[in-house]
């Protein structure tokens, strides 16, 4: 129980029982210089709570959009993996559509334009709306036509005002960033034209639970989504979810499809029924499937803890590769400092030669590795191991091993002759 009077909110009903407590963090994507590690750093309550009455699970909001955007770190494009996969959207949705010349595609949350740019080179008309002006700059540098601002129904009728209205409306990976998700409905049911679609790609709670993925639960994602749970939003809305797929990214989200609920020309698919009826079979419409999660997290991390302290005792080195946001969270829930990692590497050049928030471990180019040769190197953006197992296996040169901490803590020996099915090592020494 929690002496707060927090409500849910989706349904208003007050919030009492923990999902995850995760405690007291900075923010997420914040990155020290030198001169600031002496500096009193802010920290934020990252504790999730579920709505015993919807199911929703939802951050309490510490701090507000306004000031987590003011420079915001991360940019779309730096991912090979994730502009493939838009590319490949990008080409699945114009054929499925029919876009053209006289379509409209409107990106709410557009980053530095890393999907507009695969419409605007088929000549189809986009527009950006992204509240990061350095992230923003990036994609007006790219020609994207980019509004700098938060969405919101205002955005929404000033587009109008402008003749624009979405023949696709694209949300990717934003939703759980919006703490009014009503309002944000809104203004979308607004900005799409009658027969339009929206289609959302979010990081599913199922995954999050099932692949112990509590690392992706940072201050900037307010809320952690169900297909069952979100489909009473967008219904509340006039909105209607008529298909929807799972796709890889992220380490397991869904792509959903939506459309106006007055829309009849659109066929609804099967698959979402299908989904929220494996969901209830799975228990996700019971308190106890997330009561339970909170126990799995906190033995996460006494077993990394545990495993890490050992490969110190044994007089080994060992790094840290990645300093992204679910490095952020898991290196400061865990505790992680440089009395275990000796440093981070990570290819961001805007991170280089930085401190990551809260536990201060310094950030280095990867060309360090090769330098220091470390013993073992645990892999923190465990959704793209074996491509950067693959990238790194020249640690066999010196009998290096990786350790991936999630979805269960596994050892692999880099000599192995196919990296991706690595060896499993029970002993660590």
């Amino acid at each position: 129980m929690v002496s707060k009077n927090l409500t849910c909110r989706f349904c208003g009903e007050p919030l009492e029982l923990t999902f995850a407590d995760l405690g007291a963090q900075p923010l997420c994507e914040t990155y020290l210089s030198a001169d600031q590690l002496k500096e009193k750093e802010p920290v934020y309550p990252l504790h999730v709570f579920f709505c015993k009455s919807c199911f929703l699970v939802q951050l309490e909001e510490s701090i507000t959009p306004q000031e987590m955007y003011k420079k915001y770190a991360y940019f779309s494009s730096s991912s090979k993996g994730w502009l493939k996969h838009c590319e490949a959207y990008a080409d699945m949705i114009t054929k499925k559509l029919n876009l053209n010349s006289k379509s409209q595609v409107i990106e709410v949350g557009s980053n530095d334009g890393y999907l507009l740019q695969y419409f605007a080179k088929r000549n189809i008309p986009v527009q950006g709306i992204e509240p990061a002006i350095n992230v923003a700059e990036e994609a007006i540098k790219k020609g994207i036509p980019t509004i700098v601002e938060f969405f919101d129904i205002e955005t929404a009728n000033n587009l109008i005002s402008q003749n624009m209205k979405g023949d696709l409306v694209i949300v990717n990976n934003l939703i759980a960033q919006v703490p009014d998700v009503h309002g944000f409905l809104d203004g979308l049911k607004i900005l799409l034209k009658p027969s339009g679609i929206i289609t959302f790609e979010f990081h599913y709670l199922k995954n999050l639970i099932e692949k112990n993925q509590f690392d992706t639960i940072s201050h900037e994602r307010f809320s952690y989504f169900s297909l069952f749970v979100i489909e009473k939003f967008f219904s509340s809305h006039g909105l209607t979810v008529f298909d929807v797929e799972p796709v890889s990214t992220h380490g397991g989200s869904l792509r959903i499809y939506v459309c106006h609920s007055e829309n009849q020309q659109i066929p609804k698919t099967s698959y979402p029924d299908e989904i929220k009826a494996a969901e209830k079979a799975e228990g996700f419409e019971e308190v106890d499937k997330y009561l339970f999660y909170c126990k799995k997290v906190e033995q996460t991390k006494s077993n990394l803890l545990n495993t890490l302290a050992k490969v110190k005792r044994s007089g080994k080195s060992m790094i840290g590769y990645g300093a992204h946001a679910e490095a952020h969270t898991l290196l400061n829930y865990c505790g992680i400092k440089t009395d275990l990692l000796d440093y981070l590497a990570d290819r961001n050049p805007s991170k280089q030669g930085k401190f990551l928030a809260g536990v201060h471990l310094p950030i280095y180019n990867p060309d360090k590795i090769k330098e220091t040769k470390p013993d073992y190197i645990v892999i923190l953006p465990w959704s793209i191991k074996t491509e950067l197992m693959n990238q790194l296996s020249f640690i066999s040169e010196w009998n290096g091993r990786f350790i991936v901490p999630i979805p269960k803590l596994e050892v692999y020996d880099a000599k192995s002759n196919d990296i991706t099915n690595g060896i499993l090592k029970e002993a660590l020494i």
